[in-house]
């Protein structure tokens, strides 16, 4: 075969802000997805790390003005979950329609705003999975033979030989570590081997494929030579039916990467496809960057569809340094994270502790001791007693003031960290650099207040304590809006608490110089706050 022409799959530069906040809606739809989770157990803390980042994009996207589109799901076919299901005596179906179930509901405990949950049994998913085949097929791409080679359940991927690893016991292992199975069958195979020159073009264009260290991965493996991909299998049926040949079911991740565009209505196309593809960014796991990033980009070409402007592949996280495992036995479950310690404190340590892009450690104690420092002790108390004393000394009311040069260099602190470095940060998804800076506007501010000492001022000075708590008003109003990505309930109960309308708390607002003045004016004042941030405790098990 020829070489495949680039032109109607390339896609244009994706145009996100960078610096200065937008101050009007921007143009450009967002799209994001997380990969979609494979059910054939009930989800654990990695599948919360990612889909919360997931979240924490789609959330910021939209403080930017973005109409963002989010999709996140489960990925129901393969092996693996049949044989899961035998083991259980459950059809797949059963286990799959009951591990779903476990998935969404954690999402929506963990406040995920996805726009759709999709499942890779959906009927439309089997519709959109037979279009992107019969076009692969219409372009020669699909021809059958018979598959002889090495293939691990656990990844649902194919290994050639020099990739595997050897085992303690001298078995043969994938390079993921799981074990591999030598397999036999006939199966059709896509044309994997003429896409290696588009394919090189797209890893090596700036932007598609980070970290650069994922990136410099792919582009060895291109040029380390393409073998054609085997994409149907016979020796089971719980998939989707290749079209023609119904005792072949697809390979489960040509199944499984078309989801991304089952969400958007393909193969009719309409509106959320003409607004929403190509994705703005698939968010995944470093283990499966392979399929994100060479199988599907040129199972797209294929189709002649737009590929994705951006793949990022984050690292794994790891418990007190170690990866889980059932075998371990060591797994978290999130929801118990949630009871014990709240979705905000757990979204918050997720992001700030871990460098995202690469592996991060967590543990009940780290977690308990950061979102003390951070929140409870440096961001909750700052709000709580500026609050409690404007309610107590002010009577609650704010005035119009003239703030002093201290006072302006606190609020250019605060807006610097807010306007400028958090979002430019958060576009990089460098969340933890990001929430870093935040906090050291946070510390300005009790620092300042621990020098101006409004409580001794007033007596002394009424007027000037009263500018002082104002400024630390105005401060904890763009602290509590920059951070909402992060930490969404929390922020909107500081925000209330301030009196801030929910119409009023999109970063354009933030550049936004009038407002405590118009908001004065409206003799505007505020109850008697509670505290936003309790203090942790750990479980007696934990402090053990």
């Amino acid at each position: 075969m020829s070489t495949p022409d680039c032109s109607r799959w390339k896609s244009e530069p994706c145009s996100h802000p960078q610096g200065r906040l937008a101050s009007a809606p921007m143009a450009d739809p967002f799209y994001i997805t997380t990969a979609i989770h494979y059910p054939n157990g009930k989800p654990h803390i990695g599948h919360a790390y990612e889909t919360i980042a997931a979240d924490i994009i789609a959330r910021f996207q939209r403080l930017l003005g973005r109409e963002v589109r989010f999709q996140t799901g489960t990925d129901e076919h393969g092996l693996k979950m049949a044989q899961k299901a035998r083991d259980l005596g459950m059809t797949p179906r059963a286990l799959a329609d009951e591990m779903s179930g476990h998935f969404r509901d954690l999402f929506d405990k963990l406040d995920i705003t996805y726009d759709r949950f999709i499942r890779t049994t959906d009927a439309d998913h089997h519709r959109a999975s037979h279009a992107i085949w019969e076009a692969m097929a219409a372009k020669g791409d699909l021809y059958l033979d018979r598959y002889e080679g090495w293939y691990s359940v656990r990844d649902e991927a194919y290994y050639d030989e020099k990739e595997l690893v050897e085992g303690e016991g001298g078995e043969k292992l994938s390079p993921q570590g799981t074990p591999v199975e030598w397999t036999e069958e006939e199966t059709w195979f896509f044309r994997l081997s003429s896409y290696a020159e588009p394919l090189l073009e797209l890893l090596n264009k700036p932007g598609f494929l980070e970290p650069a260290s994922r990136r410099n991965e792919m582009i060895a493996f291109v040029e380390g030579g393409l073998k054609d991909l085997s994409v149907s299998r016979t020796s089971f049926d719980w998939g989707v039916k290749v079209p023609g040949s119904e005792n072949h079911v697809m390979y489960v991740w040509v199944d499984a990467l078309t989801n991304y565009i089952t969400g958007l209505g393909y193969p009719d196309g309409g509106e959320l496809w003409d607004k929403f593809w190509p994705a703005s960014l698939h968010l995944i796991g470093k283990d499966i960057v392979r399929f994100h990033t060479i199988y599907w980009p040129a199972f797209l070409m294929s189709a002649d569809l737009p590929v994705p402007q951006k793949v990022f592949g984050h690292g794994f996280l790891l418990n007190r340094g170690v990866k889980e495992s059932k075998s371990a036995g060591n797994v978290t479950d999130p929801n118990e994270l949630v009871d014990l310690y709240g979705v905000d404190a757990l979204r918050y340590f997720l992001m700030a502790e871990v460098t995202f892009g690469q592996d991060g450690s967590y543990s009940a104690q780290a977690l308990v001791n950061k979102v003390n420092a951070e929140l409870a002790n440096s961001f909750g108390n700052l709000a709580q007693r500026t609050l409690s004393m404007i309610h107590k000394n002010m009577d609650g009311k704010l005035e119009a003031f003239e703030p002093s040069e201290d006072d302006m260099k606190l609020l250019s602190t605060v807006r610097e960290a807010c306007r400028d470095v958090l979002p430019r940060e958060f576009e990089a998804l460098n969340f933890s650099v990001g929430i870093e800076a935040w906090l050291k506007a946070v510390f300005a501010c009790n620092a300042y207040v621990d020098e101006q000492a409004p409580w001794g001022l007033k007596k002394t000075d009424p007027e000037r304590m009263k500018a002082v708590l104002q400024t630390l008003f105005m401060a904890i109003r763009d602290l509590a809006i920059a951070i909402q990505p992060v930490v969404p309930a929390k922020s909107a109960t500081v925000l209330d608490q301030l009196g801030v309308g929910e119409d009023h708390r999109s970063y354009a607002d933030l550049s936004n110089e009038g407002w405590f003045a118009a908001l004065a004016s409206t003799g505007h004042s505020i109850e008697k706050p509670n505290p936003v941030f309790p203090r942790l405790e750990l479980p007696e098990q934990e402090t053990a």
